[in-house]
């Protein structure tokens, strides 16, 4: 159907409507409460639909309740220009050819360089075994090697979350993928000129990759509307769980083939190879793409629960952030989260050789399993957190169901690991922790857009810093604390 036939059907339907009760209010046009509402959002019809209304009485804003399309297998049909499109899936148009949404290409991009990523950071864990051997490094000296990383990284997330607010995710995030790519390549090189040039390398990519997460959070909420947010969260939050996986599996492989700088020259090289897809490709906005099509940005734009424009190059305020107790909120959250994060991320594979004498390799595959699952329990998270959205639940009810989840499951699960008598079963456990552990993407990481649209890369950098801290604390302090107090000898 043509867009004019499409907006022609839908005003006689509209004007039928309004003609039996063209004296309803906005109050009482607001007051109703559909069964399925369009695309899960009572509340937002009105304002996001605006431009399209009908001039004047109860014909005001009818063309967003007649074209609540018809559900057909889960898809939902856009009757202005005859295309069904899929939440994360495509569809076909009335020509027959297949229609990728333009947003599934931004979150497939997306998870594919949260995986380079964090691939990037465990290429370093791997070489550094060799590397020590090859320079003759102290254990100490591997300690402040790994920590190098922090250095930078803690400070950038708060700087590269202003930036995000004020030039947009697509250009931070590629300068950070261009600036972390060049910091893997020359890490060989920096090892072998100068311990100085080594941790400042180190330093600086830690920097370069402090952009990520903010950049993610501001990109995905542009382009998808808050009832698919927190799958797209979910599934770009896998890829940088697999990263774990693929780094570790496939580093080993390629130094023993290429050589030890053969990771770092393969990873690098993906990292420029996506960045020029992703500068052709993606846009901060999807209002700014040149691919989308009408249906698709009215689904994004009526998914939308901020009706306040946004205004770029305002200096966040600080102050004013952290007056509100739900900032403090996330940042606490997010410093708990962290905190176990790094904790069993540390020390996993330790805990397995100590306590159940497993040799590394196979402390290895125990810690690797429990990491993996969490890439399909995150997306689950989302989903989950998704579906409850379009049933009509607040998104603050959302929000706190999935960290509750996030929180109390993970406390349960390592509270029986204290029971567990087998590496087996202590792994099962684990790996029920962090599955559970990863709701906390569908809370707090998500919670960040929902308070402050405007600010919420420099509140994500705020959060994310606040986390790395915890993060120190927790790895460093506990070897610290450890060493302090512990004794082999009888004390009760």
């Amino acid at each position: 159907m043509a867009p004019a036939a499409g907006n022609a059907a839908v005003t006689s339907k509209a004007l039928a409507f309004g003609a039996r009760s063209s004296r309803l209010s906005d109050a009482h046009l607001n007051s109703i409460r559909f069964r399925k509402p369009l695309f899960g959002f009572r509340y937002n019809i009105e304002r996001k639909w605006g431009n399209l209304s009908l001039q004047g009485g109860g014909g005001r804003n009818m063309e967003a309740i007649v074209e609540r399309g018809r559900k057909r297998g889960g898809l939902v049909k856009c009757t202005a220009e005859g295309i069904e499109r899929g939440i994360l899936t495509g569809g076909r148009g009335q020509d027959g050819t297949f229609v990728m949404p333009e947003r599934l290409k931004v979150v497939a991009l997306m998870a594919c360089v949260m995986c380079l990523c964090n691939a990037d950071r465990v290429v370093m864990s791997v070489a550094i075994v060799p590397l020590a051997a090859k320079h003759g490094w102290s254990s100490s000296f591997l300690g402040i090697v790994q920590s190098s990383f922090l250095w930078g990284y803690i400070f950038s997330s708060v700087i590269g979350g202003a930036l995000v607010d004020k030039y947009g995710g697509k250009r931070v995030l590629a300068w950070g993928v261009a600036f972390w790519s060049l910091a893997t390549l020359l890490t060989p090189w920096a090892a072998n000129h100068s311990t100085i040039a080594l941790l400042a390398m180190r330093a600086f990519f830690g920097l370069a990759e402090g952009v990520a997460l903010p950049s993610m959070t501001i990109l995905l909420s542009r382009w998808f509307p808050c009832n698919e947010r927190a799958t797209a969260v979910g599934l770009s939050m896998g890829g940088f769980h697999l990263g774990n996986v693929v780094g570790l599996v496939l580093t080993p492989i390629v130094m023993s083939s290429i050589g030890l700088s053969g990771p770092f020259i393969l990873f690098s090289s993906l990292g420029l190879l996506w960045l020029t897809t992703w500068t052709l490709r993606v846009t901060n906005d999807p209002q700014e793409s040149p691919s989308i099509t009408q249906s698709e940005l009215r689904l994004i734009q009526a998914g939308k629960s901020d009706s306040v424009p946004l205004k770029k190059g305002e200096f966040p305020p600080l102050r004013l952030l952290l007056s509100k107790m739900p900032t403090w909120a996330i940042i606490f959250a997010n410093v708990t989260n962290n905190w176990g994060y790094f904790v069993l991320l540390s020390w996993m594979p330790v805990y397995f050789k100590t306590v159940f004498n497993v040799n590394l390799k196979q402390a290895a595959w125990f810690s690797a399993v429990p990491w993996g699952t969490m890439a399909f329990s995150g997306y689950v998270a989302g989903a989950a957190s998704d579906y409850l959205i379009k049933q009509g639940y607040s998104l603050t009810f959302v929000r706190k169901v999935m960290q509750s989840i996030g929180f109390i499951g993970p406390g349960f699960a390592l509270l029986c690991l204290n029971y567990a008598k087998t590496p087996v079963i202590a792994s099962v456990f684990i790996t029920v922790a962090l599955s559970l552990s990863s709701f906390s993407q569908a809370g707090f990481l998500l919670n960040m857009q929902d308070i402050a649209p405007q600010y919420a890369g420099f509140l994500h950098g705020i959060s994310n810093s606040a986390g790395t801290l915890a993060a120190i604390v927790s790895t460093i302090g506990t070897a610290i604390f450890w060493n302090l107090f512990a004794t082999g000898e009888r004390v009760f």
